[in-house]
């Protein structure tokens, strides 16, 4: 990071207009290495100076000196900047050398970043479709922890609602207690859609699934007694696939937490003038969207209303500098509709609010779906991946000591991997076979590339305290440049909410250090081996870091 406001503070001395800070975010890395080390665009220039982007660039180029640059070129409206690389080197790996796994670490602040994510429903299984909001929430909770900001992390548990009705139904018309305890979710699935099936042809199964919902709300105690227990069922599966996933919140109240929290909001609406009346419901009027249903015509509240409450209680509780909701993209409009509903009531911090949204898990091109059945339980599949991994550990290393340990991180890490990589914005394919790919781009190849570092480093008696930063040839540039982004990619996945950044930039360091790996002898005896072996530590600090970002161990065996 060092670097990259040395070379900003450089340009800022010959520019008027722009801060430091604005140059920095405008600097670009050059796609082709021929293109230099790092290019400054200036046409947001051409408005200050009323000259053309190329003639800045040209005048600007000229003078930029100084012992970390060895030339500055115009071309196309860009200042092509290239480093001196034995300076640059010994600057970078000594950051790293001094800071370790504070490297990228931005100074801890006093404010909190709320983020929901996860969420699943009560009684139902914890499926494929359920893995996307709870490994980008907790990467992105990572994410905003090294960037500065306290995390609340929050799994809002959809454990209230009409399925609830159905299942308390169903479960006196086909359930089997012995079973349920045996498997919970298995057998609640079962029955859950059986009920749906047997709907289509019996509408009064709907009507009764109504009525016992209705008899919950209003406080039954035969029918609070089995909400408690399907719940308790639920949580407990539940437990066992967040702790294969080493996911961890701080609050798991969930939709029933808000029960007593909406009528003061239905309250607040009305004393400010934004209810309407609509065919009998009430409703907040907006702006380039539809009205925002608040209370139907039998005076039962919704969704937004629990979201509203929730959303208050949130900013009360916690008093929050941005409040992140990590649900999918079907979701955007009740999420525009719930930001805009909170503004209109005069809330400020609304601004504050996000929505991440995220593409699908799909299943031969199709969305999965719980009613019909049609699902793939992420527990079966994180089993699946760990026995793969274990088979293939046995393979290529059956002397390997803790395989179980090691086979359980390359395995879960391989189907979190496969998720992360990709723009949280692009549907997924689920792909067994994919995720467990052990070559290409994946968390093995990752993973592995970390392992063969840690092994160079113990079989060469590498001492982190007697470090060397001469001497590295060329072959080590495009490595060590790469090592110098990993603050500014910690930054940007932050800013765009996005954790594919940090999966690439792992892929794109392994990648390059894999190549220098192939044309330089590292454990040869000659003047250059600590050099080398210090790059070496370096580049395990950072995988293993951008690794645990997103929310994957690095074995330092496999």
């Amino acid at each position: 990071m060092k670097l990259v406001k040395q070379i900003a503070a450089l340009i800022g001395a010959q520019l008027e207009g722009l801060t430091v800070e604005e140059i920095e975010k405008l600097l670009e890395t050059p796609k082709n290495v021929e293109l230099g080390d790092v290019a400054f665009p200036c046409f947001t220039l051409a408005k200050i100076y009323k000259k053309s982007p190329q003639l800045i660039a040209t005048e600007l180029a000229k003078q930029l000196k100084g012992v970390l640059i060895i030339k500055a070129e115009s071309v196309g409206g860009y200042v092509n900047i290239f480093y001196n690389q034995q300076t640059v080197a010994k600057q970078v790996l000594e950051e790293i050398m001094e800071t370790r796994t504070q490297y990228g670490q931005l100074p801890m602040m006093n404010e909190k970043i709320t983020i929901d994510f996860s969420s699943p429903n009560i009684a139902k299984p914890f499926s494929m479709g359920h893995l996307r909001s709870s490994v980008i929430g907790n990467a992105l909770a990572n994410i905003v922890e090294k960037n500065g900001y306290k995390t609340i992390r929050i799994n809002h548990l959809g454990d209230w609602g009409t399925q609830f009705g159905k299942l308390i139904v169903a479960y006196k018309l086909w359930g089997d207690k012995e079973k349920i305890e045996a498997s919970p979710i298995e057998e609640l699935l079962k029955i859950y859609v059986k009920i749906h099936e047997e709907a289509e042809s019996d509408e009064s199964l709907n009507d009764k699934a109504r009525a016992a919902f209705k008899r919950l709300e209003q406080g039954d105690e035969e029918a609070g007694e089995l909400w408690k227990w399907f719940k308790e069922a639920s949580l407990k599966e539940f437990q066992g696939i967040y702790e294969l996933l080493g996911i961890q919140f701080d609050s798991l109240d969930g939709e029933a937490f808000y029960n007593d929290k909406m009528a003061p909001v239905v309250k607040e609406l009305e004393e400010k003038g934004l209810l309407v009346e609509s065919s009998g419901a009430l409703v907040v009027e907006l702006k380039d969207m539809p009205p925002c249903l608040i209370q139907k015509t039998d005076g039962a509240t919704l969704y937004a209303t629990r979201d509203l409450a929730a959303a208050l209680y949130r900013q009360k509780e916690y008093d929050f500098a941005k409040s992140f909701y990590v649900v999918g993209n079907e979701q955007s409009l009740h999420f525009n509709q719930l930001f805009s509903v909170l503004q209109k009531m005069g809330y400020e911090w609304a601004k504050a609010c996000q929505h991440v949204p995220f593409g699908m898990m799909l299943k031969d091109g199709k969305k999965m779906s719980t009613r019909k059945g049609k699902v793939v339980l992420l527990k079966g599949v994180l089993e699946e991946a760990i026995e793969e991994a274990k088979n293939s550990i046995k393979e290529k290393n059956p002397s390997l000591p803790n395989k179980e340990e090691v086979a359980k991180s390359v395995g879960v890490g391989a189907v979190i991997f496969h998720d992360l990589k990709n723009h949280r914005m692009n549907d997924v394919e689920f792909s067994l076979e994919q995720m467990l790919n052990f070559e290409g781009e994946t968390g093995p190849y990752v993973q592995y590339t970390h392992a063969r570092i840690c092994s160079l480093l113990q079989k060469g008696n590498f001492d982190a305290n007697n470090v060397s930063l001469e001497g590295l040839e060329k072959e080590a540039w495009q490595t060590i440049t790469t090592l110098q982004r990993f603050p500014q990619v910690i930054q940007k996945s932050f800013e765009q909410v996005d954790p594919s950044l940090i999966a690439k930039y792992c892929l794109t360091l392994s990648r390059h250090f894999n190549k220098y790996y192939a044309h330089t002898k590292i454990l040869v005896d000659d003047d250059t081996k600590v050099s080398k072996l210090t790059l070496c530590y370096a580049v395990a600090i950072v995988l293993k870091e951008g690794l645990n970002l997103l929310g994957i161990e690095a074995p330092e065996q496999m």
